[in-house]
Order: C-alpha cells, then sequence, then structure tokens
C-alpha cells in the first residue's frame, strides 16, 4: 500500500487545494479576501505562486495563448509578471490569514530566491509547478529543505519524472504528491488522461493527484473516482476580471459545490471489498425470492415442478434449491400461494 504524506488525511479524505495562483491581480487585499474565501468554500488549502518577474522571464519571453487572451496583446509576460508579484509583507499577511481560519498556505515558488522566502515564512511544503519539473538544480535547492513537495507533472513524459524524483530523492528524499496535470488553460476533455493517475502510482509508489484546468467541476471529481489523493483547482472572486487565470477559473459557488461532491464520492468510494452494504441487508428478505407453491398441495402428496413458483419475499427456501424440493413429500398441507420451509417436507427417498 502508498503511504500517504503526513499532510494529506490519514483518513483516506481527499486533499483540496484552491489555487488562487495570480487571480489576486497583484493586490495584496484582493489576496487577502481569496484566503478567506477558500476557507468559505471548505478548501484544505489555498495556494499562491511567489516569484520575481525579472527572476523568472526575460523582457522577451512571448506569453502564452492563454494568457494573450486574457490580457492585453501589446503587453509582454514580463510586464505581466511584474504586475501580479506580491512582496514579502504580503505574504506574511497571507499566511497568518490563512493560519487564523485554519486552512494551510501554500505557494509554489518559481526560483530558488522565493523557496527561501518561503522557508522563512515557515510554509510547511512546497508546490512545484509543471514548467519547474526539468530544472533540476532548483529541485535538489528545495528538496534539501527536507518540506513534502507537491510536483506537478504537465508537459511531462514519464522519463522526466523519473528523473526529478531522482534528483529529489538525491537532494533530501522528503514526502513526494505527484500531481497529473495537463497544463493548457483550459485543457480540452479529450486529452485529459485520468487514467495517467494510476499509471503515475504504480510507475512510482507515490501518492498521485490531480490538478485541473478543465472547465468546471466534473473532471476534478472523476478523478477523485480513479483514485487521486489531492485535487488542485484555480478559482476566483470574479470570472470576469482582466487576468490570465480567471476565465479558466471556478467562482466560488462553483468551488462549494465541487468541495461538496469530492466528499460525497470520497465516502462512496469505499474499501473494494464485495459485500453488502449494512443499509441493504434489510431489503435482502423483500427483493430475494423464495419457492411457493403454485396450488394447495395436500398432506402426502409428492411435490412436482408444476406445483412450485419462484416469488417473492425471500424468507423461505432460496430459488437456488429447487432440485432439493421437487419429488419430496409434504408432511403437512400447504395452502396455494405460500412458501415452502423445510419443516413441511420429508427426508428425501433415496
Amino acid at each position: 500500500m502508498i503511504a500517504r504524506a503526513a499532510f494529506l488525511p490519514q483518513d483516506g479524505r481527499v486533499f483540496v487545494v484552491a489555487e488562487a495562483g495570480v487571480n489576486h491581480n497583484g493586490s495584496p487585499a484582493i489576496a487577502r479576501s481569496l484566503v478567506a474565501a477558500a476557507a468559505e468554500v471548505g478548501a484544505d488549502a489555498v495556494k499562491f505562486q511567489t516569484f520575481r518577474a525579472d527572476r523568472l522571464v526575460t523582457r522577451t519571453a512571448p506569453k502564452a495563448d492563454y494568457q494573450t487572451r486574457r490580457t492585453s496583446a501589446e503587453e509582454s509576460q514580463h510586464a505581466m509578471l511584474a504586475r501580479l508579484e506580491l512582496d514579502e509583507a504580503a505574504h506574511h499577511a497571507l499566511l497568518a490569514d490563512a493560519r487564523s481560519r485554519n486552512i494551510l498556505f501554500l505557494s509554489s515558488p518559481f526560483d530558488e530566491d522565493s523557496a527561501d522566502l518561503l522557508e522563512r515564512l515557515g510554509v510547511e511544503l512546497y508546490k512545484i509547478p509543471s514548467g519547474e519539473i526539468t530544472n533540476l538544480p532548483y529541485l535538489s535547492h528545495i528538496a534539501r529543505k527536507g518540506r513534502p513537495m507537491i510536483v506537478s507533472t504537465g508537459m511531462c513524459v514519464l522519463g522526466e519524472i523519473e528523473q526529478a524524483l531522482g534528483t529529489i530523492r538525491a537532494a533530501g528524499d522528503p514526502p513526494v504528491v505527484l500531481l497529473h496535470c495537463v497544463t493548457e488553460y483550459p485543457a480540452p476533455y479529450a486529452e485529459v488522461n485520468l487514467r495517467a493517475i494510476e499509471t503515475l502510482r504504480q510507475a512510482f509508489g507515490v501518492p498521485v493527484g490531480y490538478s485541473d484546468h478543465t472547465p468546471g467541476v466534473e473532471i476534478a471529481i472523476a478523478a477523485v473516482a480513479v483514485g487521486a489523493c489531492l485535487i488542485e483547482k484555480h478559482f476566483t472572486l470574479d470570472r470576469t476580471m482582466q487576468g490570465p487565470d480567471h476565465g479558466a477559473s471556478l467562482d466560488l459557488e462553483q468551488f462549494r459545490d465541487m468541495v461538496s461532491a469530492i466528499r460525497r464520492v470520497t465516502l462512496a468510494m469505499g474499501d473494494g471489498v464485495k459485500r453488502p452494504a449494512p443499509c441493504e441487508i434489510r431489503n435482502r428478505d423483500v427483493a430475494r425470492k423464495s419457492l411457493v407453491v403454485t396450488r394447495r398441495v395436500a398432506k402426502g402428496e409428492r411435490i412436482d415442478a408444476a406445483a412450485v413458483a419462484v416469488k417473492r419475499p425471500g424468507t423461505g427456501i432460496p430459488a437456488g434449491r429447487l432440485p432439493e424440493v421437487i419429488g419430496r413429500t409434504v408432511v403437512r398441507a400447504i395452502r396455494k400461494d405460500t412458501l415452502v420451509r423445510w419443516e413441511d417436507l420429508s427426508e428425501r427417498v433415496p
């Protein structure tokens, strides 16, 4: 059995991360509202992104198509990211807000200095974004801190994940949770490949979750049904706001509905042992069938096939034992449409 990382609920409950990302639009006040909203809708953690544009991208780096669709085409990626930075003071405030609301604060550091900032703040674990999984010096730097790592695997083949995990294990071997992910906003349903969750679990022997970028909530819920231990999903206070990720995010009502559905699906997963559920045991006698006589059968008469039918309830002789009844003599009369009972029958004549 795959061990669960310490931050994951040990009762098997799915860990839900509300991905605030950069949906604060660079405003610490909006960021703090996102923390409050994440707690309100039932998430286990709220996650931001920690970076400095100058350390993340060149000034001529192009935007992704989804970023261009939601922001000014004339604005460079560097300029966009510079607007979306949160300083150290904002991080302190967000962490304090999260603790006061009993929700875990997380952030994705995009460089070593940002990871060091999170370490100084006392952040309990690190979320590695998909774009950094081949950044092996970065992975080593974070792994040496010894704190759990959630590693997104968008855009990866298995060999790249294997190399990343090898780097992490060599540097410090902290607990790792992998996230299956498709790095597109929104991700096309036909390209999500949820079966990869089980592939990752079998290939690497670590807990596996899912970072969902599809529209709506259905795919995240389906991921739980195929075994995801963690669900990460973008959310926003207002999907119509300008910014690269708002359009591919859930609003608060949608996120709350998703969390509720995840909790229900998790309860429904069970332990895999096929047996009657406690709630259905009382229905067996009503729904199953027994042997009944189709006419009055007199004492001393031998039962033949024409005298027996199969009807509800299931409190008599089961239908599967019909061959043991045919040919026996009745020791007392049985009324028409009445259950046959063993005490009504003689011992079978050899």
